[in-house]
């Protein structure tokens, strides 16, 4: 039963992978099956794929909940949880770009991007130096906003899928609030990455 935490994170980058290749498939990056699709078919992958990444960003919560309520952290937990965390986000980022996202989308998703590569780099170069990388309380927000601001990029990028009305009244409010907590979500993804340039910094140093 204590394996159960690490059978989530494996489980979300299961479904990160799905997500990224439900998406491919469906924008027509997938040679030889995508141009035989139908479009029931290609809406049906852009669901899967969103539901599969719901599904993956609730286990980011409950699998490190239960590694602590079961008393069952575990080092291949410590070096999974970061993992699967990068891949869903940077998997849903790379899924958005192929289902055609807004202009106002692809500058938040690149520093997003940026980020993510350049924080997993500081921890590999502190980790040779002995140097660790705790992960802070607004990191953890950050996730959590990230996740949920990709969810609802998703939605919009794929609403057609969803069979939501083609009413201005009702998808621009949408689109407005997926965008806007989209650039939350990146700026607070700056600011931590660069407070773990600052610790990685000062820990070198020293």
């Amino acid at each position: 039963m204590k394996s159960l935490p690490n059978i989530l994170t494996s489980l979300r980058l299961v479904l990160a992978l799905f997500m990224f290749l439900a998406l491919a498939a469906a924008a027509g990056a997938v040679p030889g099956l995508s141009n035989h699709l139908t479009m029931d078919v290609q809406f049906g992958l852009q669901r899967w794929a969103v539901y599969a990444f719901v599904i993956a960003a609730v286990t980011d919560f409950f699998d490190g909940w239960l590694a602590r309520k079961m008393d069952a952290e575990t080092i291949w937990g410590a070096i999974l949880d970061p993992i699967g965390d990068k891949v869903l986000v940077c998997g849903a980022v790379l899924g958005l770009m192929s289902l055609g996202a807004q202009p106002m989308v692809l500058l938040p998703a690149g520093l997003i991007l940026f980020r993510e590569f350049t924080v997993s780099a500081l921890r590999e170069v502190g980790a040779s130096k002995g140097v660790k990388l705790p992960v802070t309380l607004l990191a953890k927000w950050k996730t959590t906003l990230q996740l949920t601001a990709l969810a609802l990029e998703l939605i919009v990028a794929a609403w057609g899928a969803f069979g939501l009305p083609d009413d201005p009244k009702i998808q621009t409010p949408a689109i407005i609030a997926a965008h806007t907590l989209f650039w939350i979500a990146t700026l607070v993804t700056l600011i931590t990455g660069a407070q773990y340039w600052e610790q990685t910094r000062k820990a070198l140093r020293a």
